[in-house]
């Protein structure tokens, strides 16, 4: 796969910037508020100097006004890695027509792998499947988010691979981005990406939502669960109000049970321009 599909779509991203939602330790340089302060353009603050410190940083025009040595402070800037973690369980292939979760969770992820990656930061990819992981490790190089684009227009979502064992690894990017429908091993996942937050990871979870979720097919007889077949349930006039009522307060929980783990939650919605899905996203 390559990019000329998203091309209209990383045209409306481009001059986006996804900023840290902390300092981060890297040390090359970059767009994020870092933990470093150094010799940036950007002063903060002067400090008495001290033995030890870098005599470069020395302001040597104020102490020959004022014979006293002061070392400019300076917020540093530095990159910070992006690693995706997209959910390929049979759930996200639904609706069967038109654009499923899925097609809508990969042009997500290449927007914002292009937004990040526009400001030099490094990108990456794991994908669980039931035959293995797809992985990308991320990287800044040329050509990063059209591998992205190919690794992920080989995955075909089907059965039901989990994503917590992925996050209990441990993840080495400073950023994390889950794009899921969050309907397989949801709170085992909370706990992980809890866990990542504590420390110090900025983690964001995206709930990829189909409309005929939020609205059921008028006429549809029996619901199957795509990734346990056995679980069918009638879908009449009768059951359709309870189940909108039912589907609403889950996702009120469940945005509410990310945000308390540090983490920032973001609902999508299939349907809904990309583009702007994604600006959602990234000012979270």
């Amino acid at each position: 796969m390559t990019l000329a599909p998203y091309g209209a779509l990383l045209d409306a991203v481009r001059g986006l910037t996804w900023p840290s939602r902390r300092r981060v330790s890297g040390a090359l340089p970059g767009t994020h508020d870092s933990r470093r302060r150094g010799m940036s353009p950007e002063l903060s603050e002067y400090r008495v100097y001290r033995q030890g410190d870098d005599p470069r940083q020395l302001d040597w025009k104020l102490l020959a006004r004022t014979d006293r040595a002061f070392v400019r402070l300076a917020e540093e800037r530095s990159i910070l890695s992006t690693m995706f973690v997209l959910d390929a369980s049979a759930s996200m292939a639904f609706p069967s027509h038109g654009t499923s979760k899925w097609d809508y969770a990969v042009g997500v992820a290449i927007a914002l792998a292009a937004v990040a990656r526009g400001v030099g930061d490094p990108v990456g990819l794991i994908v669980p499947t039931i035959s293995g992981e797809a992985v990308i490790a991320p990287h800044a190089r040329r050509g990063i988010v059209r591998e992205m684009a190919r690794a992920l227009g080989s995955v075909t979502p089907r059965g039901s691979p989990e994503i917590a064992p992925v996050l209990r690894r441990g993840l080495r990017a400073g950023r994390i981005a889950i794009v899921s429908d969050f309907l397989g091993d949801q709170q085992a996942t909370r706990v992980a990406a809890q866990a990542l937050v504590a420390q110090g990871r900025d983690v964001h979870a995206v709930h990829v939502i189909a409309e005929e979720e939020l609205e059921p097919v008028q006429g549809a007889a029996m619901v199957v669960d795509p990734e346990q077949p056995s679980l069918r349930r009638p879908m009449t006039a009768a059951t359709r109000s309870g189940y909108r009522d039912r589907f609403a307060q889950w996702r009120e929980d469940l945005g509410r049970s990310w945000r308390l783990t540090g983490a920032t939650f973001t609902e999508v919605i299939v349907g809904e321009p990309t583009a702007r899905a994604v600006v959602r996203v990234v000012a979270a």
